[in-house]
């Protein structure tokens, strides 16, 4: 492919993804993404699944929130009433059966105005961000439809054609997740999909691959797709799907045009004002950007970029170790949260959002730890109980007060010698690894509060004699 065939291709997506919000976007039913935990058409009402004679509440006010501050943080502009920009929900029309009314509630279309445009997001132009609901989950092949998603607020992300490579995509994507992940706006176990827009300027028209299910796959579907459009060079517009079996993209229709949906405002919604007031209220709630947070974390602890990577991959984590770094060195805190910590919740299948954890307390353990009145060991075994919810420690640090009274510590030692001749034997004749065991053994005599340093000063020692 030479210079000018890639300055030539235009790519751009409209990306789909859940709305974190207890509820569904019109009606009372729940909204979590898992739906197969429970049996089909079990998470459902009237609404949802469009029964003659029903009509939709008044939209989830938490996805409304959810939208603006999404379109916030891509540092996109909110339509707000002051601009007399009025937002509607309009009917998307189409006679499938994952939509029992025959159409779905956008706000997208003709005539409509997005809920926020003009943004950017790393070099990425933002042309939109608005809100919609989820059909239900349809099998084509057997002709099963479970309504249990039906209606969950879903936000539609659509960037304008900057896009080059399956891999500037692949690294846009999970910025943009982990910034959104930073307001916790999207479904953390739902993952995204994408409709993916491609063509090359002056050799081929667009053609849109329609509901790809996650980043690996949009990655292979772009790459496919730019080597078909160089070499077939399509003339038609197309919709075509993508088969992950075979690698492949398949062709489902010509591509629909806007007016194919017949768009009509929504008579059963009121327009939705969005003020200013509003705008500010949620700009003051909103953090810093994970970008922003790296930035400032290299700059001011002195990290190197690995370790800050590690720390802004979660708000809450990044948070905490600021929080603990006004009272502890940041170089003793670091290792105690990036490895320590993370190594407790990954060992109790846990998210900071499952835990009540108080920085003073990781402080108050520190502090401990620092002053040298708990061993390392002892301290780990305190950050464990902090699971489900930190305490402070120094109870637990009375009981386990650092031995480190040298003549204490040998009456053990002898102790555990004399349990283990015939390892201590070993050790003589030159089987150096039985340290580590003898070491062991005294720690667990001592409830791992000897001093480390000074149980091997004085071990080498009786070994020795």
């Amino acid at each position: 492919m030479n210079n000018k065939e890639i300055k030539n291709i235009l790519i751009g997506l409209e990306i789909h993804g859940y709305i974190e919000t207890k509820e569904k976007l019109f009606c009372r039913c729940r909204n979590f993404h898992d739906m197969k935990v429970i049996k089909p058409n079990m998470n459902v009402c009237p609404i949802c699944t469009g029964q003659p004679g029903t009509k939709p509440m008044l939209p989830n006010s938490s996805a409304i929130d959810k939208i603006l501050e999404i379109a916030l943080m891509l540092h996109g502009k909110p339509n707000i009433i002051e601009e007399k920009k009025l937002i509607l929900f309009q009917r998307k029309h189409y006679d499938w059966p994952d939509m029992p009314y025959g159409y779905q509630r956008t706000i997208s279309g003709a005539y409509s105005i997005p809920v926020a445009e003009q943004g950017l997001f790393e070099g990425i132009r933002i042309r939109e961000v608005h809100l919609e609901e989820d059909p239900a989950s349809w099998d084509p092949k057997t002709g099963e439809i479970d309504y249990n998603r039906a209606g969950v607020p879903l936000v539609e992300i659509v960037t304008e054609p900057d896009f080059k490579n399956g891999e500037e995509i692949d690294q846009w994507l999970k910025k943009l997740i982990l910034t959104l992940s930073y307001i916790k706006a999207l479904n953390k176990d739902a993952g995204i999909k994408a409709d993916v827009n491609i063509n090359i300027r002056g050799m081929s028209e667009r053609t849109e691959i329609k509901n790809v299910n996650s980043i690996r796959e949009i990655v292979k579907a772009i790459g496919y797709e730019i080597e078909r459009h160089l070499h077939e060079k399509p003339v038609k517009r197309e919709t075509r799907r993508w088969n992950s079996l075979k690698d492949k993209t398949e062709l489902m229709r010509e591509k629909e045009e806007q007016a194919d949906y017949r768009f009509i405002p929504d008579p059963d919604l009121p327009v939705i004002k969005i003020t200013k007031a509003k705008i500010n209220y949620l700009k003051g709630k909103l953090p810093e950007s994970p970008m922003e947070k790296l930035g400032k974390i290299i700059r001011k602890y002195h990290l190197n970029r690995e370790d800050a990577e590690v720390l802004t991959k979660n708000l809450e984590v990044v948070e905490l170790f600021e929080e603990v770094s006004e009272k502890i060195s940041p170089a003793l805190a670091l290792p105690w949260i990036t490895v320590e910590w993370l190594s407790v919740l990954n060992y109790n299948k846990k998210t900071m959002d499952d835990i009540e954890v108080r920085a003073e307390h990781f402080i108050e353990l520190l502090s401990l730890l620092e002053k040298g009145k708990i061993t390392p060991l002892k301290a780990k075994d305190i950050l464990r109980k902090f699971v489900p919810k930190s305490f402070s420690p120094s109870h637990e640090a009375e009981k386990s007060m650092v031995i480190d009274n040298k003549k204490e510590l040998i009456n053990i030692i002898k102790k555990v010698l004399n349990d283990n001749k015939s390892l201590a034997e070993d050790y003589k004749k030159g089987e150096k690894k039985t340290f580590n065991f003898l070491m062991g053994q005294v720690m667990k005599e001592t409830g791992k509060r000897a001093d480390y340093k000074t149980v091997i000063e004085l071990l080498k020692k009786e070994l020795e004699i």
